[in-house]
């Protein structure tokens, strides 16, 4: 899928900025939001981890690139 080496690199970096946002957006949204913004923003960082993750995977499974 992906055959550049560094293409894969800087998309695994995105993956892990989604993660960092969604963690970042969960304790945000955990301490100072209530109610219906409170269960839209945690929407918005399941959605993030979940993205990220499957970045992940597609990276991970996508194989080593050849030389």
């Amino acid at each position: 899928m992906f055959v550049d080496p560094l293409m894969k690199m800087w998309i695994s970096f995105i993956a892990m900025g989604l993660m960092f946002v969604s963690v970042a957006l969960t304790i945000f949204t955990k301490e100072k939001l209530r109610g219906f913004l409170r269960y839209s923003f945690l929407t918005i960082s399941f959605i993030c981890i979940i993205v990220s993750g499957l970045i992940v995977i597609l990276v991970t499974f996508s194989g080593p690139v050849p030389e």
